[in-house]
């Protein structure tokens, strides 16, 4: 699953860079939790709750079935 959760977040990670941040996968749980960690702007920015659930975990879900949660840490 992890090679699976590396695509979607390359997918993902221009729309991060342009408003200056980044993102890095740090585990992903058996369970099916995928642990990501925001860089840059994005770590700082009080939108980013709703970049990581609404942006970066909707699209896992949708392309990845085993995919339970993202969680930022």
């Amino acid at each position: 699953m992890k090679e699976e959760v590396l695509k979607v977040l390359e997918q993902v990670r221009p729309s991060l860079q342009a408003d200056g941040g980044d993102v890095e996968l740090v585990e992903v749980t058996e369970d099916g939790v995928v642990k990501v960690r925001l860089k840059g702007a994005c770590g700082s920015c009080p939108m980013s709750t709703m970049t990581l659930k609404m942006g970066i975990e909707r699209a896992m879900k949708e392309k990845i079935p085993g995919v339970k949660e993202v969680v930022q840490v």
